[in-house]
């Protein structure tokens, strides 16, 4: 992924027990800020989601976009944008690493609009979206167990 913004965060869990809620696209709206829908369009060889509609509200994009998955166990997710109304392209992925009990977990994503940004804006919009979502996640993740 070209011009990605990247953070990581530490989650006391499992990276299996950590997939299992990424993987759980229905709760989304539970945890995941400015996603209000989030519907499972194909799944997986594996049972797990193939392509994922969305219905997100987190300004200042308001958007309904489908993603691809591609799975690689607990260890990696990665997505792709099929199709949006704002977005041109997005590119993501969560790395999970096992460590000592707890699982270190990295976010990458790369993201382009349909209207011009600038490349500080957009990076910074970006790194919102990672921090948001990570920190939502750890949440989630840490008072299932």
């Amino acid at each position: 992924m070209a011009n990605q913004t990247t953070s990581t965060i530490t989650i006391a869990a499992e990276p299996a027990v950590v997939m299992a809620v990424i993987a759980d696209f229905g709760s989304y709206p539970a945890w995941a800020m400015g996603v209000q829908s989030a519907a499972v369009l194909s799944e997986c060889d594996d049972g797990r989601a193939g392509e994922v509609a969305f219905v997100l509200d987190a300004a200042p994009i308001k958007d309904e976009y489908t993603l691809s998955y591609d799975w690689d166990g607990d260890r990696q997710v990665t997505w792709s944008l099929v199709r949006a109304k704002m977005l041109k392209s997005m590119q993501g992925a969560y790395i999970l690493e096992a460590s000592g009990g707890e699982t270190d977990v990295t976010y990458r994503l790369a993201v382009d609009l349909l209207i011009p940004m600038i490349g500080l804006l957009k990076r910074k919009g970006e790194k919102v979206i990672i921090d948001t979502a990570l920190k939502g996640l750890k949440k989630r993740v840490e008072s299932q167990i």
